[in-house]
Formats: C-alpha cells, structure tokens, sequence
C-alpha cells in the first residue's frame, strides 16, 4: 500500500467525483484508512463512480476516460503491483502495451524485423471502442483463471462495474473499462492474453500494444485468410467488434503501426514516420502557435519545448531523418511569421530588419513588398535576419540535432 501511494502520488492526477486530490490524499487517508481497509477485508468495499472525461482521438472523434476517486486510484494501483506478478510470466512476449520492461519503440523494431524476414504482407486489425466494449464476464473468467482468491474478484467486478458520473448524474456500466485508471491497462492484457496465445498456437509472427495488433504474413492469400479468421476469432470467442472499415490486409508501407511506416523497399527495411503522425504533429504545433500571437518570442520557444522533446524522444527511432529537417525549417518559418505580425507596420519591419544586420535598402524594399507574413517569413531577408543558429540560442529544439543525439 505504501508503494502504491508513493506512486499515485507521484503521477498526480486530477480528482475524481469527491474532489479529493493527490495533495490531500494523506490526511484523507489519516482519517478514513481503519474503515476503508476493515470493508476490503471483509469484501464489503463498494467503489465510487469514476467521472466521465472525453478526449479528442487522433483519427477523429472523442475517447472516454474514466477518471476514478484518488483513494480508488491507490486501491487500484495495489492490486495492480500484486495482479501483475501473477499475469506477466504467462504474458506473451509478443506483447508490448502497459509492460515493465516493454516499450512502443520495441514492438515497432519487432515489426520492422518480421517485414526484414520477408513477411511482407500485414495484417491490420482494428478493435472498435476496445476498452469501452470489454465483456466483464468474459474478463472475469480469465482472471479466474490464475487468481482463486474471490474477495479479490469480486472486488474487480465492483471495479469493472462503478457507474459513470457525468454532470452530477450517475450510470450504472455492463461492459468496458474505461481508460483513466491504474487496473485498466493490466485488465486489457489479460483479456487479450487469449488473442495472442491463439496467434502462436497458429505459428504467426506478430506484434500487439494494447488493442494494435498487426500480423505479418507471407502473402496477400494469407493475409486475407488471417484477418477473416482472427475477426471470427475476436467477435466469437471474446466478444469484441472489429472496425472493418479501419481493419486491411494491406503492404506495412501502406500502412501505420504506433505512428510509424517503413519505406517500400524489397531490401534493408528502414522506418519512417507515418504521414498520419506528421499531420497531427503540426496540427498541435500549430494550435499552440496560435495562442502565442501576443507572446515574446523566448516565452513561445519555452512553450514549444517539452512537445517538441516529447516527440522526438518518441520518434527518433526512424530511419529516413529527411522529415526532422523539413518540420525544423517547417517550425522556423511560422517562428518567423509571428515575429513579422507582431512588428505590424512597415518601418517597426524595416527597423528590426536592420537591427538584425539586413542593409538598410534591402530591409526598406522588403517591408513594401505587398506580400503576406507566410511568403515573407520563407524569403530570404526574414532567413538571413533570424538564422538557425539564432532560435539556437533562444533555446528552440532542433528535431535534426536531438535525432544525431539520439543515434550516439
């Protein structure tokens, strides 16, 4: 209990339907413990209703998390530490999603390895609404499987079954975990511990995160047969609905796995990242850039920091590093842009031009050009006056510098 409340203390959080935080979770603890521990013992622990919050997904529409009351987050995450050293020596190491041990980066060098032996045909599942269709009795029976106590099933079923509270109204919930708590991912493995032993009992190569489970074949045959096959297999014996319109047996080129592709090549496989993961990328950079109309340019760079370190901390496994120059000067020019709204009239421009070593002719004429901030922040006296090696010293995060860093 004691590891499990350093940690949630740790991940912070926001609250759930009581409004109880991180921060006041000790003394909430100091006064409620005794009672709450006597109702685990006894089995008579009746969790509260997680509070419905929903996300933009990156294909389109909303993903519903449910965000559980803090002393509910540390009693799950107990069970989680306890739970998961039953499960994970019987998990299969084909498995990468919500593992010590196990990352994105791995699954995605697993994949690129299966093309490189010649599977050159995928076969891309897409589970619809994975955590919010999960079928509680068919989870349970899994759990069953490995775990005798039932005090300790009996209060995953409560778990599995809190209501959702939202706006002050609560609804009783038959199917799905709901993605926000610390048991959810480890319940997901479990229940799709039976899809990836059905894979290797079949001899299949393939990787899965989570519900992302792609399958490498020899043939595009095959790849027909394993998709329709493993949807009979996933919609029968688990109960989960396949998205048949996202779902393809299709050329790993053709498609994404964790935001990244592989080049079309019949040799030396080499990643890149999916066109897909770019678009979103300079979405988010793009909204954050649109706050910062009124910003100083050192408070925007420092904004722009921890995206910028996340994603090629993220990315950096690719092989074609093409992109990583192109979003830099990409990034660069809109950098540009707002500094040239923000100088507004023609002789501010002309001013800060000079000041930033263009001639004073030059900097007149480019400030009467009749040409918009975009096509003035790619031309050429706007490069010359703020270089690379300026935003360098502003702190900006080059892509291309992290990305060599990363490779040494």
């Amino acid at each position: 209990m004691l590891q499990a409340y350093h940690r949630v203390c740790r991940n912070k959080g926001a609250p759930g339907v009581d409004g109880v935080t991180t921060g006041e979770l000790k003394g909430y603890l100091h006064q409620h413990w005794q009672h709450i521990k006597q109702q685990l013992l006894d089995g008579s622990y009746q969790p509260q209703p997680v509070r419905k919050v929903e996300i933009p997904k990156p294909g389109g529409g909303m993903r519903m998390l449910g965000i559980p009351c803090v002393i509910d987050r540390l009693i799950q995450q107990a069970m989680h530490q306890i739970l998961s050293e039953q499960f994970e020596p019987i998990f299969s190491p084909n498995s990468y999603g919500f593992r010590p041990g196990k990352s994105a980066a791995q699954a995605v060098h697993q994949a690129r390895e299966h093309m490189g032996s010649g599977k050159r045909w995928v076969v891309d599942i897409d589970m619809e609404k994975f955590f919010d269709r999960v079928n509680h009795d068919i989870l349970m029976s899994r759990i069953a499987r490995v775990i005798e106590d039932k005090t300790v099933l009996k209060l995953v079923r409560r778990y599995l079954q809190a209501g959702i509270m939202e706006h002050g109204i609560t609804t009783a919930r038959t199917e799905g975990t709901p993605q926000g708590g610390p048991l959810s991912p480890l319940l997901s493995n479990i229940l799709l511990h039976e899809l990836d032993m059905e894979l290797e009992r079949r001899g299949l190569n393939f990787c899965r995160y989570a519900d992302d489970c792609n399958i490498y074949v020899g043939s595009e045959r095959a790849a027909h047969r394993v998709l329709a096959s493993m949807t009979r297999f996933l919609e029968q014996r688990l109960k989960l609905k396949v998205n048949r319109e996202k779902s393809a047996a299709d050329r790993p080129w053709k498609r994404s796995f964790l935001g990244y592709t592989v080049c079309s090549r019949k040799y030396n496989i080499r990643l890149k990242i999916a066109d897909k993961s770019v678009k979103r990328f300079k979405g988010n950079i793009k909204a954050l850039l649109r706050m910062a109309k009124g910003w100083s340019i050192r408070k925007t760079v420092s904004e722009l920091a921890p995206r910028l370190r996340g994603w090629i901390n993220y990315f950096h496994h690719a092989d074609a590093k093409g992109i990583f120059n192109e979003l830099d000067g990409w990034l660069r020019r809109h950098l540009r842009k707002i500094l040239w709204r923000q100088w507004k009239q023609g002789i501010t421009r002309a001013r800060m031009l000079m000041r930033l070593g263009i001639a004073k002719d030059r900097a007149r004429l480019s400030t009467t050009n009749g040409r918009g901030p975009w096509w003035n922040s790619g031309a050429s006296h706007m490069n010359q006056a703020l270089p690379k090696k300026l935003f360098d010293r502003l702190g900006l995060i080059s892509l291309m510098d992290r990305y060599h860093q990363a490779q040494t």
